[in-house]
This record gives C-alpha cells, sequence and structure tokens, in this order.
C-alpha cells in the first residue's frame, strides 16, 4: 500500500510503500515519552521503499533497554515525530509514525508489543496479536 504524509507544519514529507497488515501499537516507556502520550502506532517500511520528498528531519539517537541504538527523526520546527530507524551501516526499516500518513484512517493496528508496560487505564484492544515484551 502506498501512503504519503509529513509534519505539521509541512516541513517535512514522505512517501512509503507498506504493508498495512505491519501496523502495530509500541507501549514501552520510551515511546510514550517520546509521543507524549500512552503508546505509538507504527508502521515498517524497508529503505527502499521510503522517501523523504520534503524537508530534512532532525534525529536524536536514543538507546533502548536492550542496548540497540535508534534514530528517532523529527521536525525541528513542529516537533512532529516522523520515523526511527537503525544507526548500525546494515540494511535500514522506517518505522513511519502512522499519525503522520495521510492514510492513517486506513491504518488499524494488527499487534502490540511491550504490553507490560501499557498504562492501567488503557482498555484492552481485542484481536491483536500481544506480546509482553518487544
Amino acid at each position: 500500500m502506498k501512503i504519503d504524509g509529513g509534519c505539521h507544519c509541512g516541513a517535512i514529507a514522505y512517501e512509503a510503500d507498506i504493508d498495512p497488515e505491519m501496523v502495530g501499537i509500541c507501549h514501552c516507556s520510551d515511546c510514550q515519552t517520546l509521543s507524549g502520550t500512552a503508546f505509538r502506532v507504527v508502521v515498517f517500511a524497508p529503505q527502499d521503499r521510503f522517501r523523504l520528498t520534503r524537508g530534512t528531519p532532525k534525529l536524536y539517537v536514543k538507546t533502548a533497554e536492550s542496548g540497540n541504538k535508534r534514530a528517532q527523526a523529527f521536525c525541528a520546527d513542529c516537533g512532529s515525530p516522523i520515523y526511527a530507524t537503525s544507526v548500525d551501516d546494515g540494511p535500514k526499516a522506517y518505522g513511519i509514525r502512522v499519525g503522520t500518513a495521510r492514510q492513517r484512517d486506513e491504518l488499524k493496528p494488527k499487534r502490540q508489543v511491550w504490553h507490560r508496560s501499557a498504562v492501567s487505564w488503557l482498555p484492552e484492544m481485542e484481536g491483536l496479536v500481544t506480546k509482553e515484551k518487544g
């Protein structure tokens, strides 16, 4: 499925070809903090299927509980989170922030990870494949 989107102010735009079956929710505490809410909804695109069409995001490299480093890309002007990707030299996948996609209403999550960190007031989401950790 082809998607496109960008940041709130319009400084950054992208296009991607994604598998809508790979939309997921992450409840980890890093995603909660970086998104400013209870969880983050993400869909992955391989490097050869993701393209920035406008602007250059600012990068922040975070270290996960596992020790893995991930570059968090966001708009330096409005702060919208755009994607995350690895910082190593291998093939990259871009974890696109679904809220930035114009097609977000069509991108229904199929799975959730780090469920053990889900906030207690969030109702259970029926029908999702659930993993307590990553």
